[in-house]
């Protein structure tokens, strides 16, 4: 530097900078160095950043006051370094000779400011409202400029005046201006002209925030703000950024793929001399199978030979992974960038360290060295944490960007699949793509870098360690190492337990369901305890899987607590052991310490993120493949066709579902004229619904012409509804028009229905439209098309599903010639003869071709297929005809009962004329109920029994059951302590107590082995090191032993606690259920109850207890720091406070906020998938009506929706660390600062240990937060349970001093006394002041209309229902004083529903296993099951599917039958099954009931007259009262209410 200062002024002067207590630097030093630093950087930066500009314009901002400020500043900075030089060249004019540095450095700083005043300008053009590469610059700028600062003052002082007063003046000019700038600089611009922030109600800050906010994530802070102070709510959440929506994301990640297609489809393939040449060199095999997670490498023989012998060469696959990288690669590489750095800053500290500790062991240094290095330590930590978080920041994003648009492909892909794809995957499959294989992605991508990082940390790591102790590192390594295997099988092993843990805990909640959803069933036969049983059989096999995952997690949990320790200790006895003059000193131990702390995450992350790896590699192959799968031709049929009057034809049409099949469609020659309505009959099987997907294009053509002219409606056979409201699944993306919605419900005979659904046609439907009965279904669909207004109608099939007079309507309003329809082309495939007369075409198809064509008067002269079809079918048909005349002459008022499906009162009203007319409306109902699917039942059975309360209820009552079921509570706000208690006491209070003690003794061992380590290291200052060598790695070994076993012995006693806790808090709950009333069944919906069961119960399960375990680790690991701390150096303790109250404060904000956003969250997610799998089963029906790309748009919002809630959820996250790092930092800080200060009376083991503590303490604060969160989260879910199991119960099972006789009741006499009943609190009496007797052995049958109260006075019998007044007594007994089961168990029932569960036959006649295996056949063959069950070959232990599926509804009624012979107790209350079954069963059961039952006492529910007609008396019930109570033969003389019904029913004429 000599020829730039002159020989005068030196360079670098030690003495004056380092040993001296008044440190400075040299004027050259200053002058080139501090001046030339922010030049440097800022005209090295300057070129990229320019090019960054021009590529990135956002407009232009308004001039406003701060930019003209900061331009003036700029300028005059640029006019102040100038006048430095002038004066430089005026002095040398007056002869004064100055050096060149006078003249470079002013020119250099002046050439600078222009050039950042330019980018100031420049930016404004741009539109950037906050400039980085600016901040830096004036950062740089004031932080040089403090020396030089410093210094001039400290030489104006030691002399009598300034010698150089302008350069003085204009120096202090720049330093203030700079300074301006920099403070400038800390602020942000309005946001530039026509952005899109200034449009969006709600956008996210990120965009609009300054470069300081950006970098510390301040601008989420309203956000946390927000959330603290009430729940965050949906629109709350910030606008997703334009690039991370789907509009950007899902288009980028497409756009790759196609090249990739395209690319493959491309690729020569071999010519036809390769064919025979020798195999393929691996390098094109690699390329083809390339990418697929490393699917490369030699080519195997047989690859080989399979290309060979096949003629084509295989062709080379796409490469999802390879299209991925192209999009998301560049963004992610940023966050690489920024973890390399991360990495490298890392090993700072350790160094700063060991040069700390080295300081505090010289004397007589000058103090600020010591301050200089806890500040450099401060910063390095800081510039660590923001960079760490910016490299998570944009991990995380790319997750979520790479989820977004994965979702998006797949949601695209499945509109678009062949059949013969959709037929190699199910649903679940599709969706589980979606939801577990999209997120294994998401997943993967934040810890991706960890691949390349972790080898990198470990060798940078152990580099360090080698300088520090030598080979004897080696030793430590060599335990690391050994401990990744025992990690391994530890893994391994939990893994397995959790496979087998997961098929219990199914097993448990697929009897749960069946328990609740027979809970009536159970009541009344009083079989509680037997299921009870059964499920905590269950759950003991789930617990006992628990317990040793538990055990497997403690040793997992002393491996990783134990692992630093082990090593430091292998490492030190070592390296004092193997040579003589080795001494352990302070510096050595504790910055070795720090080193292998910074070791520990790495090594345990590796394996990890490559079991991830390999996890996430067959997620894409399974991605790859959907993506790759055929796609549907659109151009198979052709729709711009208006040559010919046909508005539908097809030419020699043969058709297939997949091309390895054969073809199911040959020779198809239609042509449908404009405006005709053509029926497409056939057999079953023959190709009918085939031939509707071929005109829709979705099979594949395999020759021939299709064209259909005009827009198209579809009916799918299986009516295909949304989840929305019935007015949207009617309307399908078509604007709302009264008029015309009117008329189309009035044709489809939905007006009827619409007062039946409490919305009307705002109803909200359930998934797969759940809360339809079938035929309502299939007439919403018909609505659907029939509003569509198309030219061309397809028709499935649509009639199938109605009953006959509903599809007569449908038939003469809607499709007939006389129907809405007219002058549309229809083409309705139909079973129903009877409208075929009224068709103008009719085609038969017979196994895939067109067998004949015309109308129905040529094709029955022909005397072909189609007549031998009409006789085969024509008998019943003429039965459907007469009644669905009658239906209609006996008006309409049927419709809202057939809304309800509600047969009972079909059957009830009918004038029954002839046998065989029951008989087949019989027949009818049973195939229109079987038809439906088995949910729908249940749900038409809960509105049966509603409805049979009296009518003046029935205003009131659906507005009292949408109140009661609506009101789930979604716990709010903070969680009370009493729940945290309520838990402590499930554990046990004392074994908490010890829990606590148990961990402060684990960390009171750590601190002690790190302490005695402390006195070791201070042996080399006093030479005691040889002698007591043995002794010190003793003691250290000892006490490191005894932390271990600690760690081991409280991890296992907190396992015992929670899994104590799971089983107490389950069993509670299950026993509270199995007690409650049936009235809270009836309100409560089943899966709200489940949910407790599954969701809850696994949060307690498995949740919970590693949530305390890390919570109570990593507080006892931040109290154990703040105590070695506050030992060293006592006065650390003032500063605790504040540090305390910010830490506090940070974590109330986040974890108010965070819980929120989990929340939304998870409520957000499931609407993605379940509108998908809805998308994928009605694919064809979105295709057909092309509302292809608004479903999309639908999906995009969807996902949007849900990325709206994850992207403040991972920037929660981020805000959180940097600001308790931050914390942790400046712990840090003051550790070292006070080390500093209390020098005198430290020793150098103190300063080490309390230093490498605090460097440990950020990581364990950051978790805490994290625990204490998700403690909040899961913790409710003890609160959710306790709820349940604190709900009223019902009477108890057992009395002990009211047990009736064992024999009760020998004569079975019943009496009623002043009777009343109410379902439920606060409604009306559905019995009122009922009175009479029956006595033993009387035939009662009880008749009414629906609602009159009959299921009610059995239920009553039961106690099911608690009497409202009055009483009951059977046999003198009074049945409220006794206990439920002993009066329940004595009395037998036959419900009108037959419930089997899933289990043995055996099982479900006798649970408690009380009878004998004759008594049992005994029972089957009185009730004609016999031949059935000794034809199966498991005999009795005939396995019943859930529900009895396996068994026919009569099969299931016998069933029931069997169960009460088994019981055969004096009473029998038989509550007739209405529809469900066929009149042999029911022949069966009433001539079984009449001898094996005739000592009894019975009570029929009747429903049907002629069963009770020779009954002892007949009970007539009207609105809950007797009014008429006589022998049938009596009743029939007085011609009251059972004469009236006897006549409807055609008993009597």
């Amino acid at each position: 530097m000599e020829p730039l200062c002159g020989p005068d002024r030196p360079f670098w002067e030690a003495n004056q900078t380092f040993h001296t207590e008044r440190p400075d630097l040299t004027e050259c030093f200053q002058l080139s160095v501090l001046s030339w630093l922010p030049c440097i950087y800022l005209w090295a930066v300057c070129p990229f950043y320019l090019f960054y500009l021009k590529r990135n314009n956002r407009g232009y901002i308004m001039m406003s006051i701060m930019n003209r400020f900061k331009t003036v500043f700029g300028l005059l900075l640029w006019i102040v370094c100038w006048t430095d030089l002038f004066y430089t060249f005026h002095e040398q004019r007056l002869g004064e000779i100055r050096p060149p540095i006078y003249f470079v450095t002013p020119l250099v700083l002046g050439m600078t400011m222009l050039l950042a005043t330019f980018l100031i300008q420049f930016e404004r053009l741009r539109g950037v409202q906050s400039s980085g590469v600016l901040f830096i610059f004036w950062f740089l700028s004031v932080l040089c400029a403090i020396v030089p600062f410093r210094s001039k003052i400290l030489q104006a002082s030691s002399q009598s005046e300034v010698q150089d007063k302008l350069r003085f003046t204009t120096f202090y000019l720049y330093f203030s201006l700079a300074l301006c700038e920099f403070i400038l600089c800390c602020f942000n611009e309005k946001p530039p002209l026509f952005s899109s922030v200034v449009t969006d109600p709600n956008p996210c800050p990120e965009a609009t925030a300054g470069f300081l906010s950006s970098m510390t994530f301040w601008w989420f802070t309203s956000m946390a703000v927000k959330g603290y102070k009430m729940p965050l709510e949906a629109k709350d959440l910030w606008s997703l950024n334009k690039r991370d929506s789907s509009k950007v994301m899902v288009p980028n990640l497409l756009r790759e793929w196609e090249k990739e297609q395209a690319k493959a489809k491309s690729e020569p393939h071999l010519s036809s001399q390769a064919l025979y040449s020798k195999p393929l060199p691996s390098s094109t095999n690699n390329i083809a199978g390339g990418g697929g997670g490393g699917g490369g490498g030699e080519s195997s023989p047989e690859e080989v030979e399979v290309l060979l012998s096949n003629q084509k060469a295989a062709p080379h696959k796409p490469s999802f992974l390879r299209s991925l990288i192209r999009a998301f690669g560049p963004y992610f590489m940023i966050g690489s960038a920024y973890k390399l750095m991360q990495d490298i800053v890392t090993f700072v500290n350790p160094q700063l360290l060991r040069m700390l500790i080295k300081f505090t062991k010289e004397k007589g240094v000058p103090d600020w060295w010591g301050y200089a290095l806890a500040f450099l330590m401060f910063f390095t930590a800081i510039l660590q944490t923001l960079i760490l978080h910016h490299h998570f920041q944009y991990c995380f994003v790319t997750g979520m960007n790479v989820r977004t648009a994965i979702i998006g492909a797949i949601y695209r892909k499945s509109l678009v699949i062949t059949n013969a794809a959709k037929r190699s995957t199910t649903v679940g499959e599709v969706v589980n793509l979606m939801s577990v294989d999209a997120q294994r992605f998401m997943d993967l991508t934040t810890f991706l870098n960890m691949l390349w990082s972790a080898p990198l940390q470990i060798m940078l790591a152990l580099y360090f360690l080698w300088q520090n102790l030598g080979p004897s590192v080696l030793a430590g390594v060599a335990v690391m190492i050994l401990l990744i295997p025992l990690n391994a099988v530890i893994a391994m092993k939990t893994r397995a337990y959790q496979v087998e843990q997961m098929q219990y805990k199914d097993s448990r909640i697929k009897l749960m369901n069946e328990i609740l959803n027979g809970i009536k069933v159970l009541k009344l036969y009083a079989w509680e305890i037997s299921f009870r049983d059964k499920v905590l059989d269950i759950r003991q096999k789930e617990l006992n899987t628990l317990r040793k995952t538990a055990y497997l997690g403690a040793l997992s949990t002393m491996a990783w607590t134990s692992a630093p320790f082990l090593v430091a200790l292998t490492t030190f006895a070592v390296y004092v052991n193997v040579d003589e003059n080795n001494v352990l000193d302070a510096e050595k131990a504790f910055v070795s310490l720090a080193l292998f702390n910074i070791l520990r995450f790495p090594l345990n992350m590796l394996p990890q993120v490559i079991s991830s790896m390999v996890q996430t590699s067959v997620s894409l192959k399974r991605i790859q493949n959907f993506l790759s799968h055929d796609e549907l031709d659109p151009n198979s049929v052709d729709r711009k066709n208006n040559s010919t009057e046909f508005s539908v034809t097809v030419v020699n049409g043969k058709f297939t579902w997949s091309k390895e099949d054969l073809p199911v469609l040959q020779n198809i020659n239609v042509m449908v004229p404009q405006g005709s309505l053509l029926a497409v009959v056939g057999h079953v099987g023959c190709g009918k619904s085939s031939l509707i997907s071929a005109l829709l294009g979705e099979m594949e053509k395999l020759e021939g012409e299709i064209s259909i002219r005009g827009s198209v409606a579809y009916v799918p056979q299986q009516a295909w509804i949304q989840n929305a409201t019935l007015r949207d699944n009617i309307l399908f993306g078509i604007a709302y028009n009264e008029q015309k919605y009117r008329c189309v419900l009035e044709a489809c005979a939905l007006t009827p229905d619409l007062e039946v659904l409490p919305g009307g046609d705002m109803t909200e439907i359930g998934e797969k439209g759940i809360n339809l009965s079938g035929g309502q279904r299939q007439r919403v669909s018909l609505a659907r098309a029939l509003y569509s207004d198309a030219e061309v109608y397809l028709l499935d099939d649509p009639l199938s599903a109605v009953d006959a007079h509903v599809a007569k309507h449908i038939f003469d309003n809607l499709i007939g010639p006389e129907g809405a329809l007219k002058g549309k082309t229809r083409i309705l495939v139909t079973h129903g003869i009877s409208f075929l007369p009224q068709v103008d075409n009719i085609m038969v198809i017979v196994e895939g071709r067109v067998s004949e064509m015309g109308s129905y008067q040529e094709l029955l002269t022909q005397n072909g297929a189609f007549a031998e079809f009409l006789r085969n079918y024509a008998l019943e048909d003429i039965v459907e005809e007469d009644q669905a005349l009658e239906e209609l002459i006996e008006d309409e008022e049927l419709f809202p009962d057939d809304a309800l499906s509600n047969h009972t009162d079909m059957v009830d009203n009918e004038p029954v004329v002839n046998e065989t007319k029951r008989n087949f409306i019989r027949q009818i109902s049973v195939i229109s109920s079987e038809g439906e699917n088995p949910r729908c039942r249940s749900v038409r059975r809960q509105g049966c029994s509603q409805r049979k309360s009296p009518e003046p209820q029935e205003k009131k009552k659906p507005l009292e059951m949408d109140k009661l079921i609506q009101s789930e509570t979604a716990a709010t706000g903070r969680v009370k302590t009493k729940v945290y208690l309520e838990y402590a006491k499930a554990v046990g209070p004392l074994l908490s107590v010890f829990i606590c003690f148990l961990y402060g003794c684990q960390s009171a061992s750590a601190i002690g082995a790190n302490i005695w380590l402390s006195q070791w290291t201070n042996d080399a200052s006093t030479n005691q090191t040889k002698e007591n060598a043995v002794m010190r790695v003793g003691v250290y070994a000892a006490l490191g032993t005894a932390q271990g076993v600690l760690v081991l012995m409280s991890s296992f006693t907190l396992a015992m606690g929670n899994i104590g806790a799971a089983r107490k808090l389950h069993s509670d709950l299950l026993t509270n259920k199995l007690q409650t009333p049936q009235s809270f069944f009836d309100t409560t919906p089943i899966g709200r109850i489940i949910n407790r069961f599954a969701k809850d119960i696994y949060v307690i399960d498995e949740a919970l207890p590693s949530t305390v375990l890390m919570f109570l680790g990593t507080f006892f690991v931040s109290l154990s720091t703040m105590i070695v701390i506050i030992s060293s150096t006592p006065i650390f303790a003032v500063v605790i406070a504040p540090l305390t109250f910010i830490y506090v404060f940070v974590q109330r904000f986040y974890v108010a906020t965070s819980r929120q956003l989990k929340r939304l969250e998870s409520v957000s997610r499931s609407p993605i998938y379940s509108h998908f799998s809805e998308t994928i089963t009605g694919s064809s029906v979105i295709r057909a009506y092309g509302r292809h790309s608004a479903f999309v748009l639908m999906s995009d919002l969807k996902v949007d929706e849900n990325q709206k809630s994850y992207f403040p959820g991972i920037v929660s996250n981020r805000w959180l660390g940097v600001r308790i790092e931050f914390i942790g930092n400046c712990i840090v800080l003051f550790a070292a600062v006070f080390a500093v200060t209390g020098k005198e009376n430290l020793n150098p083991g103190l300063v080490g240990l309390s230093v490498s503590y605090a460097l440990q303490v950020t990581m364990s604060l950051n978790w805490m937060v994290r625990m204490t969160s998700d403690l909040e989260n899961n913790i409710v879910a003890v609160e959710r349970v306790k709820e349940y199991s604190e709900t009223k119960t019902e009477a108890p099972w057992e009395v002990e001093d009211k047990k009736p006789p064992p024999d009760w009741p020998r004569e079975g006499n019943v009496h009623f006394q002043d009777y009343s009943v109410r379902y439920r609190e606060g409604l009306d009496l559905v019995l009122k002041n009922l009175t009479l007797s029956v006595k033993g052995g009387e035939k009662i049958g009880i008749v009414g209309r629906t609602g009159a109260g009959k299921s009610s006075m059995t239920l009553c019998l039961f106690r099911i229902l608690e009497a409202a007044g009055g009483e009951i007594t059977i046999d003198d007994v009074k049945i409220s004083e006794i206990g439920l089961h002993d009066l329940r168990s004595k009395l037998t029932i036959i419900p009108q529903e037959p419930v089997l569960f899933s289990g043995s036959l055996r099982m479900n006649l006798d649970p408690f296993d009380k009878c004998t295996d004759e008594a049992v056949w005994k029972a089957l063959t009185h009730s004609h099951l016999d031949k059935f069950v000794s034809n199966s070959p498991a005999k009795l232990e005939l396995e019943c599917a859930e529900g009895g599926e396996n068994l026919s509804v009569g099969q299931r009624q016998l069933v029931c039958l069997a169960r009460a012979l088994l019981r055969k107790t004096r009473i029998l209350v038989l509550d007739e099954a209405t529809a469900a079954i066929d009149l042999e069963t029911d022949d069966l059961i009433q001539s079984t009931i009449r001898t094996q039952f005739e000592d009894c006492t019975v009570f029929t529910i009747a429903h049907r007259l002629n069963t009770i007609m020779d009954y002892t008396r007949v009970l007539v019930l009207d609105k809950g009262q007797v009014a008429e109570f006589d022998t049938p033969a009596n009743l029939l003389s007085q011609k009251g209410i059972f004469w009236s019904m006897a006549k409807d029913a055609g008993l009597v004429q």
